[in-house]
């Protein structure tokens, strides 16, 4: 694709960065043909194909418009296009750098801005949100069944592992994931600790900067990656391995801290040793088949009741992490079943907050995904990203966990 960049944008790092992607698209479509967006509403600047177009002339100086900002705003994020494209188009980078010009040149209406403001600070604030959701679950039984669904189930953590490793691993533990269902970091501790290591979480870590970067604020997004860097940055020194993140969509940011921070002079480095000793639990079970105490760990799962599931591999994992089919292994080696579930590969509509914003378009997408997913008739649903689980518990009937929550020594039945 040839591009003829506006004179404020040629040299600049963003600019650099947006040429190099436009660059690669061949216009082949084939994004269109996966993109969750572009088969619920069949306009082509509601595909991949036709957002890079807008993202280019708004770079080569077209005005932006209330549409323009509509179609970017559309978009999942889901990086489905990503994995279908034949020529590497860097999409996800793409579509930051689209929203953050639309935001530059044509900032949001006052009550918009004040909206997502609201939204990103009850959010943030695990004691907020933590005490809203249990005003919530309060009255969960008075509230009608639409709303009713929308309240997650009440779960424990259950008892944490007393013993202290030489392994060390840090954990985030997230900012709305300990409130709405606390058992995944359990589990994780619980399994890794069956393993030998010991996973431990730097005080005062709470968001990863994914919610402030749907949110349109960039640079609190920063902010809050350099203070999660400050924080783990004495266990990093101190020889931990790898940081685990439990959500999916998490650790493809945690994962992204590098590129995110790539002109701080004063982080970049830091920021680049962070993403590398990022990890999700998959690639860290995976890699740790060898060790002697696995085979005691698997030998528990043979007690477990449930063994037939739908798995769902949200899309930071299996587009953006491209960890695709990883976990779905593991479970098959450790004896769960896993039922056929058509079109994995598309969103469940949740993407971060896109279900709150967007609530028809995902409406539509959760409805699409339980359909596919209960089509096997599964005896539960596991995923890998909270945001996932909440959205599809809402839709369904049947239960839906982390997959970690399987396989946790800790429990005699995964149901």
């Amino acid at each position: 694709m040839q591009t003829n960049l506006r004179a404020d944008l040629i040299n600049t790092p963003r600019g650099i960065e947006a040429e190099r992607i436009l660059r690669a698209c061949v216009h082949c479509g084939f994004c269109n043909a996966t993109c969750p967006t572009y088969q619920l509403l069949g306009n082509e600047d509601d595909g991949p194909r036709g957002r890079i177009y807008l993202i280019k002339q708004m770079l080569e100086g077209a005005p932006v418009t209330e549409t323009t900002r509509t179609h970017l705003d559309r978009c999942l994020t889901c990086r489905n296009c990503e994995t279908t494209c034949p020529s590497g188009v860097e999409y996800g980078k793409l579509v930051d750098i689209g929203r953050t010009e639309v935001e530059t040149q044509s900032p949001r209406s006052t009550s918009s801005r004040f909206y997502r403001y609201v939204l990103r600070r009850s959010l943030l604030s695990p004691r907020l949100f933590a005490l809203a959701l249990g005003g919530a679950r309060l009255f969960r039984p008075l509230l009608p069944d639409s709303l009713k669904k929308k309240v997650p189930a009440f779960r424990v953590a259950g008892s944490l592992p007393a013993s202290v490793h030489s392994r060390q691993m840090i954990l985030l533990e997230g900012c709305v994931q300990p409130a709405l269902s606390p058992d995944i970091n359990g589990a994780a501790r619980r399994v890794f600790d069956a393993l030998g290591i010991s996973l431990v979480a730097a005080p005062s870590i709470g968001c990863c900067g994914a919610i402030e970067h749907h949110l349109d604020a960039e640079e609190a997004a920063r902010a809050t990656m350099r203070r999660n860097i400050d924080a783990w940055w004495p266990l990093v020194e101190s020889g931990a391995e790898a940081i685990i993140v439990t959500a999916s969509g998490c650790g493809l940011q945690v994962k992204d801290y590098g590129h995110a921070l790539a002109q701080d002079a004063d982080y970049a480095a830091k920021a680049a040793k962070i993403s590398a000793l990022t990890r999700d639990p998959i690639e860290v079970l995976l890699a740790e088949q060898d060790n002697p105490k696995w085979a005691d760990l698997r030998s528990r799962q043979t007690a477990k009741k449930t063994r037939r599931i739908a798995f769902h591999p949200p899309c930071t994992l299996q587009h953006g992490q491209k960890l695709k089919g990883k976990t779905e292994k593991l479970l098959t080696d450790l004896g769960f079943e896993l039922t056929p579930v058509p079109n994995a590969h598309l969103c469940c509509g949740s993407a971060g907050t896109y279900s709150i914003l967007q609530p028809e378009l995902s409406g539509q997408l959760k409805k699409q995904k339980i359909q596919a997913l209960e089509s096997g008739e599964p005896e539960l649903i596991a995923t890998a990203n909270i945001g996932c689980q909440t959205h599809l518990a809402s839709g369904t009937e049947r239960r839906v966990v982390h997959w970690l929550t399987l396989i946790d020594p800790a429990a005699t039945a995964a149901a």
